[in-house]
């Protein structure tokens, strides 16, 4: 610890950091453009000058290292004389245009020159102007606004992981630009419109929306993935008009991906269902509530009557809150039948009621960056979880060394000491073998889980370099993404990740799909909680009589969307409970029932720590629709059940969650009792690999204009390695008819070298290739 003295209080400070971090320990405020906390020093806008003793000038606070017995002060005449000269440099070229800036009201230039600016210029010249550039649907340029502080370029290099703009020129010609021809495609790339203090980088869907002390600033949680971002919703005349990042060290820092901030666009689509609607005759009829509810009450206990309460199921988004899983599966146990499910993209299984406990990511996020071994199974990591592969991105500078196994890779923009990449159905294969190379290595023998499956297992390089990788760690961590959740065999990969991480000493957990991946556990929303049922894949292959649809899509939200169909189509009754409408609930649908989205309500997300977070509506909710809760409840309480009657949400979240609104850390649990006593034949037929892309994975994502004009938007083509577009016979450029054994589509290949051979990656939750049915199995390609 170092002493210095800093506008003449005493302190103790660590060695090693600067003045400016000192100064923010005693609450000294000093002005600045280019410093930010999470980015490197860059010292280049020079507004932090600070008098320092023995300094024969003033010196960046930013970039001034504290020594010991350091005397500084940062508004003595000297200091505030340089900073007020500096000022006067910034405002030569910067235009007069607060009143049509859209950062006017919370620009830091605005409010520095109240304090350091002259009362006029004295540069007579005429300004310079700057050209605007094209950053793509979300930024929008102001550039001749500019300061030329770097934070966006620092950012996009250092945060996001790849350096999507620059600085060309010098001196007066400075400017900030992307690289010929390109625009920005980061998943984190509204980022840089928090960053920057002046007006030069605005939100382009926001443009001239409102202005800030037009808005009231609400909290509240995001819906999409596993993290849980905390997020500020600014509101204006009951509408949504911006969100932006809730500082938030444990979780999102002070970062948001371009989906948590830009999806609110979806909510005020001319898709929300504003009023319950009945289908009579091939017809949709709006009614009232009342009408709806006994429409579907008195349905569901007639169906109940005639074929037996097993022949009625409920499938929810594992986006709805904690208290709508719940209450759903209270209504469906309720009526006799344990059908319920809400992991609707899972495809195996065979771990149901041999889990311990919820499956969760098995160690708090904040701790991500004292990892120094990670080996992620299964995942498009850097599009599927953005803020966690930043928090990996900014460990992986200290010393992380990351593994990962999956038959498909992007570019994950950080460096990946070990990958393996195979077909989906080698994946348990690979596992094996670096099972079997650990115990080797370390001496312990292999669990009887997997011993039988690995004997005879010849140990290849890529599998021992892994096994190395996690061997030589202190703190090391094995995740399972979404897709390994996802695999046909998804079980058998959780029982070898198990393993690994065992003989590795490391953590084990699983990223989490979505907001309440967690959440659907703990609520119950699970065919082997309480009354037994059939999960998804059961209620679709062998058709219900009555299904229940809580804030899903059947045509993209499910892992098979063709055998949805068929079960939905032969239903007699089917309830859909949505904020929009969509083609397929308006093609198979009974009923519809407006429910509010995360904005209009209230609820509780569990993220992947297992991190309850409660938040409430910030505006009134549209039309007629309802908080999802309410209308669970009075269905529940219509069809003359017993326990759905709450007076408040707050009651339903005591049955759930403990007494101080916490998930019971005893039900968080990875383990699973399952045995593999033999290892699968490797199928020689061409396997289709199915990514969900970012901004298609929930419907609220999907309806948003500009996240759907952005790069990760676009329609998918069929991505192959070189080598299989060789043996297929195909050509890059060109389309290609896809055969499923439910039905084929047309899609245009692309080479891409990151696709296991033999496999075809074509991205599912997408109009253009619903029509193939399962994510996974096998498929044919031929020129069209």
């Amino acid at each position: 610890m170092l002493e210095i003295e800093i506008d003449g209080k005493q302190l103790q400070v660590p060695d090693g950091i600067t003045v400016m971090e000192a100064a923010n320990t005693v609450g000294a405020y000093v002005p600045h453009f280019c410093y930010h906390k999470k980015l490197s020093i860059a010292a280049n806008c020079r507004m932090c000058l600070v008098q320092v003793e023995k300094a024969p000038k003033p010196l960046p606070a930013c970039a001034t290292p504290v020594t010991n017995g350091m005397k500084v002060w940062t508004h003595s005449e000297q200091a505030v004389k340089a900073q007020k000269g500096v000022m006067e440099f910034l405002l030569i070229n910067h235009p007069l245009d607060c009143p049509i800036c859209d950062q006017g009201g919370e620009c830091q230039l605005q409010d520095l020159s109240v304090g350091y600016g002259g009362v006029e210029s004295r540069y007579q010249e005429e300004k310079r102007v700057v050209g605007n550039k094209d950053l793509g649907p979300l930024v929008s340029t102001d550039m001749t606004r500019c300061i030329n502080c770097t934070r966006c370029v620092r950012f996009t290099t250092e945060i996001a992981g790849l350096m999507e703009l620059g600085q060309a020129f010098r001196g007066e010609h400075a400017e900030i630009m992307p690289f010929v021809e390109k625009t920005i495609d980061s998943e984190l790339s509204g980022n840089i419109i928090d960053l920057c203090p002046v007006g030069a980088l605005t939100s382009k869907p926001f443009r001239f929306g409102a202005r800030a002390w037009e808005m009231s600033r609400r909290k509240s949680v995001s819906p999409h993935d596993s993290l849980g971002s905390n997020l500020v919703v600014q509101v204006k005349n009951d509408a949504v008009k911006r969100v932006l990042p809730l500082e938030n060290e444990a979780l999102n820092e002070c970062w948001l991906s371009d989906k948590d901030r830009f999806s609110y666009e979806a909510l005020n689509s001319e898709e929300r269902l504003a009023r319950p609607m009945l289908k009579q005759g091939g017809r949709w009829i709006e009614t009232d509530w009342q009408t709806a509810i006994e429409y579907v009450a008195n349905g569901l206990k007639s169906i109940k009557a005639e074929s037996g309460a097993d022949t009625i199921g409920a499938l929810a988004s594992p986006h709805s809150t904690l208290e709508e899983l719940y209450l759903l599966r209270k209504l469906v146990q309720g009526l006799g039948s344990g059908n319920v499910d809400f992991r609707l993209r899972q495809s195996d299984f065979s771990a149901d009621g041999k889990m311990s406990g919820a499956p969760w990511l098995g160690m708090p996020v904040a701790d991500i960056a004292n990892l120094d071994r990670l080996f992620v199974v299964g995942s498009f990591f850097r599009k599927d979880h953005p803020l966690v592969a930043q928090r990996v991105r900014q460990a992986a500078k200290r010393g992380l060394k990351v593994s990962a196994l999956n038959p498909a890779f992007d570019d994950w923009q950080l460096p990946v000491a070990n990958r393996v990449c195979v077909p989906p159905q080698e994946m348990i294969v690979a596992l094996a073998k670096i099972a079997k190379a650990l115990s080797e290595q370390t001496g312990r023998e292999l669990s009887v889980q997997v011993a039988a499956a690995c004997a005879g297992l010849v140990v290849d390089e890529a599998s021992l370099a892994i096994a190395n990788s996690l061997g030589s760690g202190r703190r090391s961590a094995v995740w399972l993404g979404n897709y390994a959740v996802q695999h046909e065999h998804a079980a058998e990969i959780h029982v070898f990740a198990q393993e690994i991480a065992r003989l590795s000493d490391a953590s084990f957990g699983f990223l989490g799909e979505a907001a309440n991946s967690v959440g659907g556990y703990i609520a119950g929303a699970v065919p082997f909680a309480g009354v037994p049922g059939k999960n998804v894949t059961e209620m679709l292959s062998a058709p219900l009589k009555a299904y229940v649809l809580l804030g899903l899509d059947p045509a993209f939200d499910l892992g098979n969307s063709a055998a949805a169909a068929g079960a939905l189509k032969g239903a007699d009754m089917v309830v859909m409970l949505s904020a929009f409408k969509s083609d397929s609930a308006l093609e198979f649908a009974d009923v519809m029932l407006p429910i509010a989205p995360f904005t209009e309500t209230a609820g509780v997300f569990v993220n992947c720590e297992g991190r309850a977070q409660s938040f409430f509506p910030v505006v009134k909710s549209r039309g007629e629709s309802r908080p999802g809760w309410k209308v669970l409840k009075v269905l529940g309480e219509t069809s003359g059940l017993d326990g759905f009657g709450f007076e408040k949400i707050e009651d339903v979240r005591a049955e759930v969650l403990e007494s101080d609104g916490t998930v019971n850390p005893a039900k968080l649990d990875n383990s699973v009792a399952l045995n593999v006593e033999s290892l699968r034949a490797v199928e020689a037929a061409v396997q289709r690999i199915a990514d969900i892309p970012i901004y298609s994975a929930d419907p609220i994502a999907r309806r948003s204009p500009p996240l759907q004009q952005t790069q990760d938007g676009v329609a998918p083509s069929a991505r192959l390695s070189a080598a299989t577009i060789t043996r297929l016979g195909v050509q890059a450029g060109l389309a290609v008819r896809i055969k499923s054994a439910y039905g084929e589509v047309s899609a245009v290949v692309a080479e891409d070298d990151g696709v296991a051979d033999g496999c075809v990656r074509l991205a599912g939750a997408h109009p253009m290739t619903a029509a193939l049915g399962s994510l996974h199995g096998e498929i044919s390609l031929e020129r069209m």
